[in-house]
């Protein structure tokens, strides 16, 4: 039973790839085009954007999850959320003994869910009114 045959003698076709060893022209097209898409809605971003409810505060993360929010006691919630002055997220651990004012959102349980780091020029700035 010599069925391998049969596959070897078939031709080796790629599914984007056709019969003539080249390129579908709109997959060639959507290949030229896909970075620009993606790009540019990520330039057109000048600055953050923060929950109606955030509060400007000042945070020291003593020990992960315990923090002080404006100087009293105050824990973080599991699953926090905090972004850096470059909005990316960022470990509480990391932040252990430093003092940094943010912007915080609550949850009901008095627990701190979201949390930005401000950037200068951002603190430069009045804080929103809820």
């Amino acid at each position: 039973m010599n069925r391998w045959i049969s596959a070897q003698r078939s031709p080796l076709v790629f599914p984007l790839w056709g019969r003539t060893g080249l390129l579908h022209p709109a997959m060639l097209l959507s290949m030229v085009l896909w970075p620009g898409l993606v790009a540019e809605p990520a330039q057109a971003q000048n600055g953050r954007s923060f929950l109606p409810q955030a509060q400007r505060a000042v945070l020291q993360v003593t020990q992960a999850p315990e923090i002080l929010l404006n100087g009293k006691p105050a824990r973080l919630a599991p699953g926090v959320r905090i972004r850096g002055s470059n909005d990316l997220l960022v470990l509480s651990a990391t932040l252990t003994g430093q003092t940094l004012l943010v912007n915080v959102v609550l949850e009901s349980g008095g627990l701190v869910k979201e949390v930005w780091i401000l950037s200068p020029e951002e603190a430069a700035q009045a804080p929103a009114k809820p």
